[in-house]
């Protein structure tokens, strides 16, 4: 016997459905695209036209316009309306309206009942439309941005673009055919204007000149008729491929770009890549070596100068692009290393000139942007199956309805029934009629799927985003931004996030680096924190001992560094150490500070730059910790003063003038080495010595240090703990002396490992370890990356809270890890698991399935079949990387139970192995096995795609609530993906907040917005939907009852008029109380206790099992609402004239009665019953009270009604002043009893707390339920950032009097604070199997950046032209002593006396 199963075809169908997406159908797929060939000065070949001599459409290119808006003028209401009926309610409503235009089933005038819900849709339609004009005009504003394109000269670009967009209608015109090449152009632009306007767009290079020599002040040549070459301003949108463009210092790159050539002398140009990938270091990049002589415009446009481009098809890897340049019989390679993508900014760089290889959709960061999504909320989302449940019980209803009539009529026509004469036509029958009533219940009981219930949603969201906006607490006080909602019907989502992504620069930090302190010589410098930012320059030294003209006379604050390092302790101690004799008790603390200053100010790559203007040093780093360290040094008064080919200059206190230092290898920084070390030559005649200067992790160079010196190892080592604990990225400096024959010797085997073609790295690494031995410590520095105000608190509450917090960066994997230390993303006692990806360690697969297994045995997962393969295969392989300890080279600092410390656990991963891990449905379920029972993860070298699928991951993975928050361009696919986005106002532009749901000016905003405002809505409007769906229950319940009297008619119990008006008066108010004004607790105590939000995580308020609740309350109500009345009136008649009552006379009491029920029904339901409350529970009492006694007053000459008179009967019936109170009562009782017990016998942490308050409004409930911190006295705890772990009392009840009972204490908040131990934390790298512990270490730079690269070139061209020269001769009679000086002199140097030696 075989089992159901459902065809395959329906499931794929189904599941078609389930992943259908709105936009799709108005989004425009240009599919993989094709690889491209871009001519410049020459022809496109025939074959790129068709018989016809129109442009294939393969190599039509699109244009640099890009449009993040949903909407245009055409596709607004076809869209909105799909978008709108996506709700099934509407649907419904619809249907019940064109079912009223026939007129069988005609109530009142069809055009009346079809105005409600035109009025829904209309409302919702113009808030749509709103929100999409925000963003055509933040489209506009880019789109409209300016760059210089080449023009005139007799140039003109032959590649093909097609037409861009005009304002809204850029849905139309994309199916237009290009015209026929020559024609005119509409379509396909394939030329240049011919006509340049004197205007200030226009632009010419500097230099040219006329023949006399006169600069040149006009386009035209001699005979007016031919343009000379020069540069206009044109929008970003008219840009095409195949233009060249120049673009200028600080202005950003509009498309992606081939450089050809830029001002700087080895064309090379840096530009700041923090939209694309996070990081705030400036990037190098050079030109093509085949097209550095397009340096002005002319040569641009000279058709001698003709050349090709082949590139690869657009795609969405940040780090890879291929493509060749071909010039004559010259070939060049190109890579991503030669071109400037769009969203990255040009610095330190007075100009570049390119050709443009990419427009628009097909740039890089678009391509890593998606669509803008149709995001509903997900109570939105699950109200459709409630709408459906209310459906199928209106369908039972009016089939109950249908099915009674047909066999009433039929059994009562036979035996003569007077009102069912003539009932046997084809047109009146049983079965008709039963039909016809079937569908009269559909109008009849419709009010169970009620239609003001989504608007009245939509106006409360609306208001919620206004008192956000109106938040004063949330405006950024800085720059007065408020908080945006800019998509309104997301609010109640913000209180059922479970996961946040986030980016780290410019969202989690300020993009700026600061020199804290350090550790030199055992001695630590905490440094002066200054009140208020330096100016901009300062002023270095002594105006007497300043060095000559060309050198600079101070040194400015280098981009990302906010202030100078000052510290008076260190000046101080620097001015006993100039002048210290040698043998004082001061002379080795001297030497420590010389050299340590001195390694800063010489062990990097930084360019130092002269101001023209003001002769101020500006330094340019390719990354911000070396510009922090070199511009630390210049601020003590050890200048670095800029690089002459191969030879530094220094200018310190301890000499008058410029000291010289031959450069003569770098040995560069990776992530595998951890260190960066320096070989230089002093050039003095009196000192000629070779030293290594070594900066890195502390335990790569305490594990080279020479013996000895154990009690400065110990301090700074206490130090670097110290620092660690702070949330400080920390550095570790040391030297030695290099005897010539030694480093001779080296300096063959580097040479032979540097041009081997086997093994070339591995090599490099054996030699550079060989000569980066025995080295002697100096100190440690400690470097803060400034975070953004109250990160560290904002993340601590934020998993308080329950939320997981996930950081996707492009950062290196060093950085991310250094940033999670200080923003308490990663607590002191975490342990991290790293997972790397590359060509050597383990499988990405193995890693995973082995760290689930080492610290996470009970996973499902690994009762996998692939994860058994995995496993075996890690088995197998496990030999070369078996776990092992790691020694920091003093003492051991893994325990034997390291991985499994208490702090839990936090996953790193880097880009490449997240690549691979989501490349199949197996590696994604392991990594989100893995990622999801960590507390927190961190992925670093993302791609934007890469943060958008890793979002996606988790959100169709697990179902759950995940909000995205970032501030660059980088961040809007994630921020697009997740379920709300949130931009952040930063430095990186607003593209991040063009493309979110809420833009706020800071991080630490997104407390209140979750926990406050978030949880409010979600409370609010979950019980709002709840209250509504029960008010219609009990009106339909009432007439539900009635159709057992009425012969199942599907007849109205009462006037028509008090079923109109239900939902739009007697009702409507105390539920929009709910949504607006309902508190579950105050905002103070949400901020405070942050484990509240577990209530919206849980999906508390809004959940099918309340639903049902609310619908059976509803059902039971109904009952002595109508048989109470009915047999009240039903007994002996309350008329003093005798007659029988009338049905509008007791139906209007059933109405009374139900309204007044299900108002204070809904007052029961509400947390806290301010002014606007009781003006919302009884409005509509009152309102019905008014309109009964005015309508029923109404006399026929006016207009006819039913229930003229009523007064006289109803107000005046015992009856009447009898059922209300007793079906009132009788009716709210359960729930009364409920809620009373439940807050006497059962209170939650809500009700308590609301109690406290109304009880105790004076008391400041935080304080008294929470241990408050300690002051601590020490200047170092003061440091230290807040504890991820606050103290809680075990029982919320034990604080009802005010002073907690029993609280956890956290003795480590003491007066005595204690020390960070490393041995709680530990890091576990899965590729390799080394187990370590971290201290924040971090060092970013550019590995194997251009400007290493040209500085090696450098050094290895000199080191062959001199190879057989003999080396310089110094004085036989001058011998070294070995020495732990770096110099030969402490002193400051003096001019030489007739009385004293110098």
């Amino acid at each position: 016997m075989t089992m159901f199963s459902i065809p395959s075809s329906w499931a794929t169908c189904w599941e078609k459905l389930q992943n259908f997406k709105l936009e799709s159908l108005f989004a425009r797929n240009r599919g993989q695209g094709t690889p491209r060939t871009i001519y410049i000065n020459q022809d496109v070949p025939s074959s790129y036209l068709d018989a016809k001599g129109r442009p294939r459409k393969e190599y039509v290119y699109c244009t640099n316009q890009v449009i993040t808006s949903k909407y245009t003028i055409i596709t607004f209401l076809p869209r909105n309306l799909l978008e709108q009926f996506r709700r099934i309610a509407n649907i419904f409503f619809a249907f019940i309206a064109i079912l009223q235009f026939f007129p069988q089933f005609a109530t009142i005038s069809p055009g009346l009942v079809i105005l409600p819900l035109l009025i829904v849709l209309g409302i919702t339609a113009v808030k749509d439309g709103y929100e999409d004009i925000k963003r055509h005009q933040s489209d506009r504003h880019v789109n409209h941005s300016r760059v210089r394109v080449l023009t005139g000269g007799g140039w003109t670009n032959p590649n093909f673009t097609g037409a861009k967009s005009r304002t809204f209608v850029r849905g139309v015109v994309s199916k237009a055919r290009p015209k026929r090449l020559g024609a005119h152009k509409a379509d396909v632009e394939t030329g240049t204007p011919t006509d340049a306007e004197r205007d200030t767009d226009v632009e010419m290079d500097e230099g040219i000149s006329m023949p006399d020599g006169k600069h040149h002040h006009h386009l035209f040549n001699g005979d007016h008729d031919v343009v000379r070459a020069h540069w206009k301003k044109t929008l970003w949108e008219d840009v095409r491929v195949g233009d060249f463009v120049k673009i200028v210092n600080n202005e950003s790159i509009p498309a992606d770009i081939l450089i050809c050539a830029t001002s700087e002398e080895d064309n090379v140009a840096y530009v700041e890549t923090k939209n694309l990938d996070g990081e705030t270091n400036l990037k190098s990049r050079n030109a093509s070596p085949v097209l550095a002589d397009l340096r002005t415009a002319a040569d641009c446009a000279n058709k001698l100068n003709a050349f090709h481009v082949d590139c690869e098809r657009p795609d969405t890897n940040m780090y890879k692009l291929d493509a060749t340049v071909s010039r004559g019989s010259d070939r060049s390679p190109v890579d991503l290393q030669m071109v400037l993508l769009r969203g990255t900014v040009l610095r330190n760089t007075d100009w570049v000139i390119g050709v443009v290889l990419f427009t628009g959709e097909d740039t890089k960061i678009v391509q890593n942007s998606g669509g803008t999504p149709s995001k509903r909320s997900r109570v939105e989302r699950q109200t459709n199956p409630q709408v459906f449940i209310n459906l199928a019980i209106l369908a039972a209803m009016a089939t109950v309805c249908g099915i009674a009539d047909y066999k009433i009529e039929s059994r009562l026509y036979p035996e003569g029934a007077p009102w069912l004469y003539g009932d046997d036509t084809s047109g009146d029958n049983p079965g008709i009629n039963g039909f016809i009533t079937w569908a009269f219940a559909l109008i009849t009981f419709q009010n169970i799927v009620p239609i003001s219930l989504y608007i009245s949603v939509e106006g409360v969201k609306t208001c919620q985003a206004l008192f956000i906006y109106f938040d004063y607490e949330m405006v950024d006080k800085k720059t007065g931004q408020p908080t945006l909602a800019r998509s309104y019907n997301l609010s109640d989502d913000l209180g059922q996030i479970e996961y946040i992504f986030s980016d780290k620069t410019g969202t989690l930090t300020e993009n700026s680096m600061l020199f804290r302190e350090c550790s030199i010589g055992g001695v630590v410098y905490y440094g002066d924190r200054e009140s208020e930012p330096d100016p901009e320059a300062q002023q270095i030294g002594d105006d007497n001992n300043r060095a000559s003209a060309p050198l600079a006379t101070g040194v400015k604050l280098s981009c990302g560094v906010p202030e100078h390092f000052k510290d008076k302790q260190l000046s101080q101690d620097l001015a006993s150490a100039i002048d210290a004799e040698p043998g004082s008790d001061n002379a080795a603390h001297a030497r420590s500070l010389n050299g340590f200053f001195s390694v800063l100010a010489l062990c990097h790559t930084v360019l130092a730059v002269v101001d023209p203007r003001t002769g101020a040093i500006e330094y340019k780093a390719q990354s911000p910790d070396e510009a922090a360290l070199v511009q630390a040094a210049a601020d003590v008064g050890f200048i670095f003063c800029g690089r002459d080919k191969d030879v530094l200059k220094l200018k310190t206190p301890f000499s008058m003038e410029v000291e010289r230092y031959q450069l003569l290898n770098i040995l560069e920084f990776t992530s595998a080495r951890k260190r960066m070390s320096v070989i230089v030559r002093k050039l003095d005649e009196a000192d000629s010595r070779l030293f290594l200067l070594t900066k890195g992790a502390d335990s790569v160079i305490f594990e080279r240090l020479k013996a000895g010196g154990d009690e400065l190892k110990q301090t700074t080592e206490q130090h670097l703990d110290d620092f660690a604990g702070a949330g400080l990225r920390t550095l570790t400096l040391a030297y030695k002396v290099i005897p010539d024959d030694e480093y001779e010797a080296w300096r063959e085997r580097y040479q032979d490992a540097v041009t081997s073609l086997e093994d070339r790295g591995g090599k490099v690494e054996v030699v550079y370890d060989e000569i980066e031995q025995e080295l002697r410590l100096l100190g440690a520095t400690a470097i803060e990356d400034r975070l953004q105000d109250g990160v560290p608190e904002t993340i601590a509450d934020l998993k308080l809270a329950g939320i997981k917090i996930w950081v996707a960066t492009g950062d290196k994997l060093e950085t991310a890890i250094a940033i999670g230390h200080s923003t308490n993303l990663i607590a002191d006692d975490s342990n991290i698991i790293v997972i790397r990806g590359g060509d050597w360690g383990r499988l990405v697969s193995e890693q995973l399935v082995q760290a689930l297994e080492d610290f996470f045995p009970g996973s499902d997962v690994l009762k996998d079949d692939f994860a058994r393969l995995g496993t075996s295969q890690y088995r197998e392989s496990q030999t070369p990387y078996a776990m092992r300890r790691l020694s920091t080279g003093v003492t051991s600092l893994v325990g034997e139970d390291n991985g499994r410390r208490p702090g839990g656990y936090v996953l790193v991963i880097d880009g490449a192995a997240l690549g691979q891990a989501l490349s199949d449905d197996q590696h994604k379920k392991l990594l989100l096995s893995l990622g999801t029972q960590c507390e927190g993860v961190i992925c670093c070298r993302v791609s934007p795609l890469q943060k958008a699928l890793v979002v996606k991951l988790v959100k169709d993975g697990l179902h759950t609530m995940t909000l995205a928050i970032g501030d660059g361009a980088n961040d809007v696919s994630m921020i697009q993906a997740a379920d709300v986005g949130v931009g952040i106002r930063g430095e990186e532009g607003l593209q991040a907040v063009n493309s979110s749901d809420y833009a706020i000016a800071q991080f630490r905003f997104l407390k209140k917005l979750l926990l406050v405002h978030g949880h409010w809505s979600y409370a609010r409007n979950g019980t709002m939907i709840l209250n509504f769906f029960y008010k219609n229950i009990v009106c339909i319940g009432v007439l539900w009852w009635f159709q057992i009297y009425c012969g199942w008619s599907s007849a109205y119990a009462f006037d028509y008029t008090y079923l109109l008006f239900w939902n739009s008066f007697w009702t409507i108010a105390p539920v929009l109380g709910i949504g607006l004004f309902d508190r579950i607790v105050d905002a103070d105590i949400l901020m405070a206790f942050p484990e509240l939000y577990r209530y919206g995580r849980e999906q508390t308020w809004f959940t099918m099992k309340s639903f049902c609740g609310y619908m059976l309350d509803g059902v039971v109500q109904s009952v002595p609402l109508y048989f109470l009345v009915t047999y009240a009136y039903f007994t002996t008649t309350a008329r003093s004239d005798g007659y029988d009552i009338a049905l509008d006379e007791y139906s209007t009491t059933m109405v009374f009665a139900s309204v007044t029920v299900a108002c204070l029904y809904n007052g029961l339901n509400t947390n806290v019953w301010t002014a606007w409350v009781f003006g919302a529970v009884f409005i509509g009492i009152i309102l019905l009270w008014l309109f009964t006694v005015v309508y029923n007053s109404i006399s026929p000459g006016w207009f006819v009604t039913d229930v003229y008179g009523n007064n006289h009967f109803l107000f005046r019936s015992a009856y009447f002043w009898l059922c209300l109170p007793l079906t009132i009562t009788i009716s709210l009782l359960p729930r009364y009893l409920y809620r009373a017990w439940q807050l006497g016998y059962a209170p939650g942490d809500l009700e308590i707390l609301r109690y406290i308050r109304k009880k105790r409004p004076e008391l400041d409930i935080a304080k008294a339920c929470r241990l408050a911190p300690h002051h601590q006295q020490s200047r170092t705890s003061s440091r230290r950032r807040p504890s991820s772990r606050i103290s809680r009392p075990l029982s919320l009840a034990s604080t009802v009097g005010g002073t907690p009972t029993d609280r956890s204490v956290d003795h480590a908040s003491a007066d005595h604070p204690r020390p960070q131990d490393i041995r709680r934390a530990s890091r576990t790298d899965m590729s390799t199997g080394v187990r370590s512990v971290d201290r924040g270490f971090d060092f970013a730079t550019e590995e194997g950046g251009v400007a290493i690269r040209r500085i090696q070139t450098g050094l290895s061209e000199r080191w062959q032209s001199s190879r057989h020269l003999p080396l310089a001769e110094t004085e036989p009679s001058v011998k070294k002593k070995s020495s732990m000086r770096i110099f030969s002199s402490l002193r400051r140097k003096k001019p030489p006396t007739p009385n004293k030696d110098s």
